[in-house]
């Protein structure tokens, strides 16, 4: 596919917004407070920030200098840089291929939600009660894939608009809105307080907030803290997009006089402050309404249970926070959802001469038929699925247990021995140098350490981690 066919960014603002909004999605909006609530608030924040700044640096600032050296996306960058690695492309680019589908479905849910509250139907979540709204919808065979296609044909739409007209110009729309409504929500809840019935016990917001920014270092052992170090690197990698093929995909479309280094900066910018913030809407109205107890819910459940209980609870203003909330998270579903589009749509372009609109189609078509199979899994495809980890789920588990537990550790583990010891981290220097101008790249010897040794270390540790190697740590 030739320049012109595929796209560039129209300048570094468009790509750092792209990349960002990519990152920021529903990791940030409910695992990240999750893990910062169990992992003892200011000690995973810290762990988190550190990993954030080499390990998580150093890995998305190879994959965006591979995608813009080689101008091309996965299934062809990998090969480019040695022949011998084009398996590596054809992993890569399963992973979101495997992620767009179920991440659609959840979309979904989130739109399903959102259109629930602002059209003032609330009342149907609050009068069935949160938790039994949730599991009947679920349990409907026909709702949630309705709502499926809903947040993919949104997706889609933007996709086919192509890198200038579509991503560039809803990033640039829907980042900046989302930063306004988190900021507003975050202030609004850090005021919440509430007196519980049963115990005429009045907990505030702000007591959930020490939980919270406060590091907790009591009965701290040494496996406690491979715990918290092993959710903290699970989270970053995660919320960054790494290894997903996104962000070569996206170098790709990056201009050669970028700044890669401040751009990735910026990028982490946003999508950290984006989860530390997310943190401070959730853990301390959580904490204010139901108790430490509260915070041990995670995934699915402290979104579409836990915080419409919360917005049913605060009455009137609950109606519009509910809204405001969902109108957040439907925003953040779906500039991840299109970068995980995108990322396929342009690896079927870039490998097979297919014209976008083509692509759209084939990449809606996969989809289409393994978000349906997500969709029944909770109610005609029921089933108990055991995985390696010693956990059970449905299919959109097991999904997600393999891209995110396995491929994309594998996926990143891969491409630090291709960097680090065939091609040489040179390879990638040179092209960060390209955009620098007169700029010295101070962190060198530092992404020559962790992309040789720290990294690859620190993913044999996710990898044991998804076979339930670290059972000692309780």
């Amino acid at each position: 596919m030739n320049e012109k066919t595929r796209g560039t960014f129209r300048n570094n603002i468009g790509f750092v917004l792209a990349a960002a909004g990519s990152a920021i999605g529903l990791g940030n909006l409910w695992r990240f407070p999750y893990f910062a609530a169990k992992d003892g608030g200011g000690v995973f924040l810290l762990v988190y920030l550190l990993l954030t700044v080499t390990f998580g640096f150093a890995l998305m600032l190879t994959e965006i200098a591979i995608g813009r050296k080689t101008q091309t996306t996965p299934l062809q960058a990998y090969g480019k840089l040695h022949r011998k690695f084009r398996f590596l492309g054809v992993i890569a680019t399963a992973v979101p291929v495997i992620i767009f589908p179920y991440y659609c479905v959840i979309g979904g849910w989130v739109t399903k939600y959102g259109f629930t509250y602002l059209t003032g139907g609330s009342s149907e979540i609050y009068g069935t009660g949160a938790p039994a709204f949730f599991k009947g919808f679920l349990s409907d065979s026909v709702s949630p894939i309705l709502w499926f296609f809903v947040f993919m044909v949104i997706t889609g739409a933007v996709v086919l608009l192509g890198v200038e007209k579509g991503i560039e110009k809803a990033s640039k729309f829907m980042l900046p809105v989302l930063l306004f409504l988190i900021l507003g929500i975050a202030v609004y809840s850090l005021t919440l307080q509430h007196t519980d019935p049963a115990t005429g016990e009045t907990r505030t917001a702000l007591d959930g907030l020490k939980i919270y920014l406060i590091p907790d270092f009591s009965g701290m052992t040494w496996n406690k803290f491979i715990g918290i170090l092993l959710d903290a690197m699970g989270q970053m990698f995660y919320s960054l997009s790494i290894a997903m093929g996104i962000m070569i995909t996206y170098g790709s479309y990056s201009q050669k006089e970028s700044n890669l280094v401040r751009s990735v900066n910026q990028i982490e910018f946003f999508d950290t402050g984006v989860a530390l913030i997310a943190g401070l809407i959730i853990i301390p109205t959580v904490f204010a309404f139901q108790g430490a107890e509260g915070l041990e819910t995670a995934g699915p459940g402290l979104m579409f249970i836990s915080l419409p209980s919360i917005f049913e609870q605060m009455g009137a203003a609950g109606n519009i926070v509910g809204a405001l909330f969902f109108l957040l998270v439907l925003f953040a579903a779906l500039t991840s959802s299109i970068s995980l589009m995108e990322a396929v749509t342009a690896s079927f372009m870039d490998s097979f001469g297919l014209r976008r609109s083509t692509a759209v189609l084939i990449s809606f078509g996969i989809a289409t038929v393994i978000g349906v199979t997500v969709c029944l899994g909770y109610n005609a495809f029921y089933a108990d699925i055991p995985l390696p980890n010693g956990t059970t789920g449905q299919f959109l588990d097991v999904l997600d247990y393999l891209s995110n537990n396995l491929l994309l550790p594998i996926v990143a583990l891969l491409t630090c021995v291709l960097i680090g010891w065939l091609c040489k981290p040179k390879v990638v220097l040179d092209e960060v140098k390209e955009g620098m101008g007169q700029k010295k790249f101070g962190r060198e010897t530092m992404y020559v350490i962790m992309i040789r040794y720290v990294a690859p270390v620190f993913l044999l540790l996710i990898l044991l981690q998804a076979f339930n190697l670290f059972w000692f740590l309780g």
